[in-house]
């Protein structure tokens, strides 16, 4: 069984920066960050296998970071020049499946975490 705990999220101003953490028991392959807004579907933001190959959507490449402490049991969201359209609530999730790569899809993920809101103004 994977428990996962979203930490972090809050407000800040477009160009500004926020780091999410989530705290994860359990065995993990891959493990991923998606983020969602009210009456849409839920968006991969990227995700981190367990060799440490990240991937990402087009739209964060080159402002935001995943990474996992050596022990795999934290995941990170490094969010650097926000824009309000980043404005969502965010989720870790992961599932234990071995893949070629980590899957792309909300519903291909077992484990979530509660979500952690993040807001960012113009």
């Amino acid at each position: 069984q994977v428990r996962l705990v979203d930490i972090g999220g809050g407000s800040v101003q477009a160009g500004g920066s926020l780091r999410l953490s989530c705290a994860a028991s359990g065995y993990t392959y891959c493990m991923a960050w998606f983020r969602q807004s009210p009456g849409k579907e839920r968006e991969r933001v990227g995700s981190i296998r367990r060799d440490g190959r990240t991937t990402y959507a087009d739209s964060v490449k080159g402002r935001f970071a995943i990474s996992q402490d050596s022990a795999k049991n934290n995941l990170y969201l490094q969010m650097n020049s926000l824009k309000p359209e980043d404005t969502d609530l965010y989720y870790c999730a992961a599932h234990r499946d071995w893949a070629p790569s980590c899957w792309t899809t909300a519903p291909s993920y077992k484990y979530w975490g509660q979500g952690t809101q993040v807001t960012v103004s113009s």
